[in-house]
């Protein structure tokens, strides 16, 4: 055990947030999201019995966000004419708030098929048992400065 890290982040987790580098990505996908089609070049990491917003609290602790692009957080855009709510999202807003200065400004949102596009050249993939629908958040790291 450490000392001032959440106690989600396994072993595991932590030593891929380490090995990033700057631009690299985490896709924290939700229960519905295919993480192991998406991660063949990935590592792919399993939380299951964990929701997304637990585990982007914990990993924006230590992870931070990419200063150089305007939206170094991105969600699943909702398919059009598709009825989904996504009250998760407000939750993301607050999430993300606490950590970067940008607030809800620094999440964009990426069309479905461009969405897992993009998954599929992450860094590393992370499946939950995230039971929302279209909860699915990419991140990508900035540098530390501290």
């Amino acid at each position: 055990m450490l000392k001032g890290i959440p106690k989600i982040l396994s072993p595991e987790l932590l030593k891929v947030l380490c090995e990033m580098g700057h631009s690299d990505r985490i896709v924290i996908g939700d229960g519905n999201f295919p993480a192991e089609s998406m991660g063949k070049n990935a590592v792919v990491i399993r939380c299951d019995g964990h929701g997304v917003p637990e585990l982007l609290d914990a990993i924006l602790q230590v992870f931070p966000l990419d200063t150089y692009v305007e939206h170094p957080v991105n969600l699943m855009e909702v398919m059009a004419g598709d009825t989904v709510e996504t009250p998760i999202w407000d939750t993301y807003d607050e999430i993300v708030a606490k950590y970067d200065d940008r607030g809800p400004d620094a999440i964009g949102n990426i069309e479905r098929f461009q969405f897992y596009e993009a998954a599929k050249t992450a860094y590393a993939v992370i499946a939950t048992g995230e039971s929302a629908l279209y909860a699915n958040v990419m991140l990508q790291k900035g540098v530390v400065t501290d």
